[in-house]
């Protein structure tokens, strides 16, 4: 027997509020082989709605995956290396924003942290249609994690 501690399953709460306190993690989409593809990206999370959002350009190869295979993960760390949360979920990916301030660029605007919104709305919102924004919407199935209880 090991006194060492084992993993904690983490509550459907825990998990929404681990979400929520982070802004990055791993979304993981599916490669025409079945392998995943794996990439750091930045996110917003709803948890009433339980949606994850993530701002990208249509061209990114995410995009392609997604709108071949929906199925999608994001792998998200906790504070310390010994928690994580995973949202698994049915993703889409939304039209190109095309004209500053239509309903995409206005999505795109609110998924910003407040400490991160832009001085001048209009120049972004117009920069969001020069890049080709899409915003990708992860629809939340199932939520699971852990954390072990490690000191120091």
């Amino acid at each position: 027997m090991t006194d060492r501690p084992t993993p904690r399953l983490l509550s459907d709460e825990a998990l929404s509020d681990l979400l929520a306190a982070q802004r990055f993690g791993t979304l993981a989409t599916v490669k025409r082989s079945g392998h995943p593809h794996l990439t750091t990206m930045a996110y917003s999370w709803d948890a009433e709605s339980r949606t994850l959002r993530f701002s990208t350009t249509a061209d990114r190869v995410k995009v392609t995956h997604l709108r071949r295979e929906p199925h999608a993960a994001l792998h998200v760390q906790g504070r310390d290396v010994w928690s994580f949360a995973v949202a698994e979920g049915e993703a889409e990916v939304s039209e190109v924003t095309s004209v500053p301030g239509d309903a995409v660029g206005r999505e795109l605007l609110a998924m910003i942290p407040a400490d991160a919104v832009p001085q001048d709305e209009d120049a972004f919102l117009g920069q969001l249609v020069d890049e080709r924004r899409v915003v990708i919407r992860l629809r939340v199935e199932r939520l699971y994690g852990t954390a072990l209880d490690v000191e120091g």
